[in-house]
């Protein structure tokens, strides 16, 4: 026993030391991506000491540059960027070096045109784009192992690489080749214990006579109508992309020195990734976020991406992409953001928790498909306007960086996010808008400085942690999910709940029971009945929205049981049921809205709930004036505000005695400060 004890003892010495050696942001980092083989003519000296004169601190290299790496099979060539990686490390700039799989070399489509992808109903990709191959070809595989393994022996031991980028946004991008196809069906056969007549009941397979007597006739995904099997096509999409990820960060991890960390970058839209199974092995995840800027920027697409990153990963994260000027893939969209905004944007992604900031890019190209996706400097490739904010941030983070890196966020708010019901819907759409409106809850929420995460329902069915869920239309889920929403109510919970909930089984199949099946004793009603509708109003203004008390689309004829009802239609035949009800059920309460609500009532109605849930209070500050918060590295806590306007706007610090970061003053408790157009004030708790 002693012995055991021992080893038990030795094994958790170990682990705390591995922890302990991983990479550790003592000070937030600023950068962006940097392409030297991009450029026009030689400059890399001059673009260091630029780098260097603005104050920036890291940069991405390599992830887009397997051609120039291996421009023949087989024939390696890394002395260039042997260069880059040396003349950063001696200007005191860190890099994150990625592994260039999204992108493959002509020889490789060449020599091994099988790699390409082929997509539904005979598609194919050509070769002349990113991204366009079969991501699980055994080739295409064996080539990215390849160079990932030349690389990671070349460069793994280099002083400037802090860490290692794992492919690029990576996704399935409609995958349909026929080995991919004959994955899917190994995938199936396994899920349901090779089982025919299983899948056969689950599937509903015996509609149009569909059934299947053997594996052989397990049909291609291209005119596939059954939503079972859609749906079902999209969980192995994002499996597959999650293993894919995960055996590039095997391959790094055999390389990788202790004190570096593996990230991926993806895009803000969530569906298509398996997150919580492709970050299981990464410290850092990144995300790449744009978003609007000028009379549109508001900081919500920023809070939405890392309120989503930041609580998959359980941790902070980095930005890896974000815009510094005009973004597009051709020039129809080219808005630079106005004096301040890019400053403030900034500061926006750290209020939700990044470690980092990168741009893409450090400099606008000169040529291909992104000529006008532009970067911290121009086509001139001279300072500029962006350059100089750049800078002046870039030195308030030298300074304050410290007390804002490391922020960690306790929110009483959450949002139930679904993968399949995002796609579920999309099979079987009821509106031609948004049928999952995920990003108009957020709004709901962040507009109203509520604070939320964002939770996948495959992270957890445990929502103790929180006070309120907010829950867009869970139109697919298991009995199991339905039950702990069911229990988090009783349990003293409150939850505000989109129509088509509780639907559907989680083989996208309809419970055959009324709606909203597991969930009728926390709603406190069933439906039989539902009905396509035009706009409707409200009678008589219930929230008090003067005429914006709108529904459209959708409407389900509720029939209270133990529900209150908290709105009507005005009409003569759907105002008989109700549109909005209340229910307290055990200790908590679960608000429920069978129609499809403008988003001025959506947020009236999740306001209501938060101030009944003691989330805020009926005087709290709403947009422009927006608030971040959360605790720093020394224990103490961060408050940021935002000034969304152009206009100055007074606000009241009713918090205890801060200092403002930036300027270093001192503010007590009920003093009025001001914010200017497009500002930004950080407080630290003393």
């Amino acid at each position: 026993m002693k012995n055991k004890n021992y080893f038990i003892l030795l094994v958790l010495f170990l682990s705390a030391l591995q922890i302990k050696a991983q990479y550790s942001f003592d000070n937030v980092l600023y950068g962006a991506a940097y392409y030297h083989e991009y450029m026009p003519y030689e400059r890399l000296d001059e673009d260091i000491r630029l780098m260097k004169r603005a104050g920036l601190t890291v940069v991405r290299v390599g992830e887009s540059a397997w051609g120039v790496f291996e421009p023949q099979e087989g024939n390696f060539e890394f002395e260039w960027m042997d260069r880059i990686l040396d003349k950063m490390h001696a200007a005191g700039i860190k890099v994150i070096l990625g592994t260039p799989t999204y992108s493959i070399p002509a020889w490789l489509a060449y020599k091994h045109p099988e790699v390409l992808a082929e997509h539904a109903k005979g598609n194919k990709a050509y070769y002349g784009i990113r991204q366009n191959m079969d991501f699980t070809n055994p080739t295409y595989q064996f080539y990215c192992e390849r160079i990932i393994r030349k690389m990671l022996e070349r460069y793994a031991q280099h002083p400037a690489v802090i860490g290692y980028q794992v492919d690029n946004e990576t996704e399935a991008r409609g995958v349909n080749n026929r080995d991919y196809f004959f994955g899917f069906r190994n995938y199936i056969k396994q899920k349901f214990n090779n089982d025919l007549n299983l899948l056969a009941k689950e599937w509903g397979m015996n509609y149009w006579g569909m059934n299947i007597n053997t594996w052989e006739e397990f049909y291609p995904r291209d005119g596939v109508t059954s939503p079972s099997y859609k749906n079902e096509w999209e969980r192995y999409n994002r499996k597959e992309v999650a293993d894919f990820l995960n055996w590039q960060c095997d391959l790094v991890n055999e390389y990788k020195r202790k004190d570096q960390f593996v990230t991926h970058c993806f895009m803000p839209d969530f569906h298509n990734i398996d997150q919580v199974e492709s970050f299981r092995q990464m410290q850092y995840p990144a995300i790449n976020v744009y978003h609007d800027v000028q009379d549109k920027q508001d900081g919500q697409r920023i809070a939405y991406a890392g309120d989503f990153v930041r609580t998959v990963a359980d941790n902070n994260y980095i930005v890896m992409e974000t815009n510094a000027q005009g973004i597009g893939w051709d020039a129809r969209t080219q808005f630079p953001p106005y004096d301040n905004q890019l400053r403030q944007n900034v500061y926006a992604h750290y209020a939700s928790g990044a470690n980092m900031v990168e741009y893409w890019h450090w400099s606008t190209l000169h040529y291909g498909q992104e000529t006008y996706w532009r970067g911290v400097l121009g086509h001139d490739l001279q300072p500029n306007r962006i350059y100089k904010e750049f800078t002046t941030t870039a030195k308030e983070l030298e300074r304050i960086g410290s007390h804002i890196v490391n922020l960690k966020k306790k929110n009483r708010v959450a949002i139930l996010y679904s993968h399949d019901s995002y796609h579920a819907l999309g099979f079987m759409p009821y509106t031609y808008k948004s049928n999952y409106p995920i990003d108009m809850v957020h709004k709901a929420l962040y507009f109203q400085n509520i604070e939320t995460d964002i939770i996948p329902c495959d992270k957890t069915t445990d929502f103790s942690g929180y006070d309120m869920l907010v829950i867009p239309p869970l139109y697919v889920a298991t009995d199991q999910l339905l039950l702990a929403i069911d229990e988090f109510v009783q349990s003293g919970g409150h939850v505000v709940m989109m129509h088509k909930s509780g639907y559907c089984n989680e083989h996208s199949a309809v419970r055959a029971t009324l709606a909203p099946g597991p969930l009728r004793k926390a709603c406190g009603f069933h439906y039989q009945e539902f009905s396509t509708i035009g706009d409707l109003s409200l009678k008589d203004n219930p929230f008090q929205l003067e005429g914006k008390n709108q529904i459209s689309d959708w409407y389900e004829f509720l029939i209270p049981e133990t529900a209150t009802p908290l709105a009507y239609a005005e009409h003569p035949f759907f105002g008989k049921w109700p549109v909005v009800t209340e229910n307290k059920y055990g200790k908590g309460k679960l608000t429920y809205i069978g129609a499809y609500p403008s988003q001025e009532l959506l947020n009236a109605i999740v306001r209501k709930a938060a101030i009944h849930a003691g989330i805020i209070s009926s005087e709290s500050d709403v947009f422009p004036i927006i608030q971040r918060s959360g605790i720093n590295k020394a224990g103490k806590a961060i408050r940021y505000f935002f000034n969304y306007s152009s206009e100055s706007k007074e606000i009241t610090h009713n918090y205890p005695t801060s200092k403002e970061l930036i300027s270093g003053k001192t503010v007590k408790e009920g003093d009025h400060v001001t914010l200017p157009p497009w500002g930004v004030l950080i407080m630290e708790v003393y």
